[in-house]
């Protein structure tokens, strides 16, 4: 199982491969991403899959669990086997296999937008910060929780891109300071529906759906 100290630990890791200059590396991966496989956000034309189809395909993982090593989902099989991953494993410390036991919650919400055939306005990545990154370079974040929206937590309450710690969906807004959300990789391993406060929101990035 993987806790949700060992994801932090983990997430300081990679940003440190990332090299001296965070700005820097996440530059370069954001680029590799807006203009690679997954296209650019901005101008895409609207798709024609709801937030609510979206959310229906998030909320049918619920309850798929890691394994004791905190991988082996079909999350991982799917982002080592796409091309992301060659794009990313030098970043991330130079084997695709490594991605195999990593922690998994971003991987979960890209298999959730490519299975939902968004993949150009939800994007695909394995780490958080230039997943957050890529939404922000293409005009597509902000900090209104809407469902469907990608949300991106820092559990010590920050505000800096760098400090995020994890990612989920944003299912609804609750109007009490927190948002009913789903997520993989949860201290429990698994994919599972959460109410989180809003004070651990960084910000949300925005796919395009149909109205």
């Amino acid at each position: 199982m993987i806790s949700l100290a060992r994801f932090s630990t983990r997430t300081r890791v990679v940003a440190a491969a990332l090299g001296a200059s965070l700005t820097g590396g996440v530059a370069l991966a954001v680029g590799a991403l807006a203009t690679g496989p997954a296209p650019s956000a901005t101008g895409t034309k609207p798709s024609g899959v709801t937030a609510q189809e979206l959310l229906r395909i998030a909320e049918s993982q619920i309850g798929v669990e890691e394994n004791a090593e905190g991988g082996g989902t079909k999350f991982h099989s799917w982002y080592m086997e796409s091309r992301r991953a060659r794009e990313t494993v030098e970043r991330d410390g130079g084997s695709v296999r490594a991605y195999a036991d990593a922690p998994w919650c971003a991987m979960f919400v890209s298999w959730v937008g490519e299975r939902a055939g968004l993949r150009p306005t939800v994007g695909w990545d394995a780490y958080t910060v230039t997943y957050a990154q890529w939404f922000k370079a293409n005009g597509r974040w902000g900090g209104k929780a809407a469902p469907g929206a990608v949300v991106f937590f820092d559990w010590k309450r920050g505000d800096s891109l760098s400090g995020i710690d994890h990612v989920g969906l944003v299912e609804k807004d609750n109007g009490d300071g927190t948002v009913t959300t789903i997520e993989g990789n949860t201290g429990n391993g698994k994919v599972e529906r959460r109410v989180r406060p809003k004070a651990e929101v960084v910000g949300y990035g925005y796919p395009q759906y149909a109205v």
